[in-house]
């Protein structure tokens, strides 16, 4: 008989939550930035980047509104990021454990990710996390579902799951800001790139600073059910 936890989910955010991006992201914005003639400020100023839309951060460092060159931009980033930068990247401490936990009672899981779902699923592999997720969900490569929010809803539509019967992980305001546009409870985690300041502000719901903490949360929210 089927477990009744498994209408249950857990949606975990990538970059910040999972695994430590920070080598990767911001060698490639470097180079995108060099590419296009600009001189890269140092990778320490660049962790705000890890998180929101690349499209945004961009923007925001160009200091421009113009898509032509926020599109050069991103070109050059993913020149770089689809061979070399999405492999400069490392597992958080516990994650293969914690998942596995998850699976054991009976919740279903999803990463939930702005980053395009092609190189998301690319890096679940490369760290053998596949077998643990029932689904990686990502944004398109033209920025459809790079809005987190609209992208929690298309997960909850499209899996079926109840906005009480699931939680959302993750390290950036735009997690905790998606996860309360759909009545989803929020998880902020400090061990990433948000400060606990910038999670509460927007909606986090509990603060985590370590992983191993999330099995007994999780189970607390949700509920374990024979």
């Amino acid at each position: 008989m089927p477990s009744k936890t498994l209408s249950r989910a857990v949606l975990f955010d990538l970059d910040g939550t999972l695994t430590d991006p920070k080598p990767g992201i911001t060698r490639c914005i470097q180079y995108a930035l060099s590419k296009l003639g600009y001189t890269p400020p140092h990778a320490e100023d660049l962790c705000w980047c890890i998180g929101p839309p690349l499209q945004q951060s961009f923007a925001e460092l160009l200091q421009t509104s113009d898509r032509a060159i926020v599109d050069r931009a991103l070109s050059f980033y993913r020149d770089r990021f689809s061979t070399i930068g999405l492999f400069e990247n490392t597992l958080y401490p516990q994650i293969p454990e914690i998942l596995q936990s998850f699976r054991v009672d009976g919740f279903r899981a999803f990463v939930v990710t702005s980053k395009p779902h092609i190189y998301a699923t690319r890096i679940i592999d490369h760290f053998a996390l596949s077998s643990w997720f029932d689904r990686v969900y990502g944004s398109e490569l033209d920025g459809t579902h790079s809005n987190k929010g609209d992208l929690i809803h298309y997960v909850l539509q499209t899996e079926q799951i109840v906005s009480t019967d699931a939680v959302m992980i993750g390290d950036r305001k735009h997690d905790m800001i998606g996860a309360k546009q759909n009545s989803v409870c929020a998880i902020g985690v400090t061990y990433g790139y948000g400060t606990a300041s910038e999670l509460t502000i927007h909606g986090a719901d509990f603060i985590v600073n370590s992983p191993h903490h999330l099995p007994a949360l999780i189970e607390t929210i949700l509920g374990i059910l024979d």
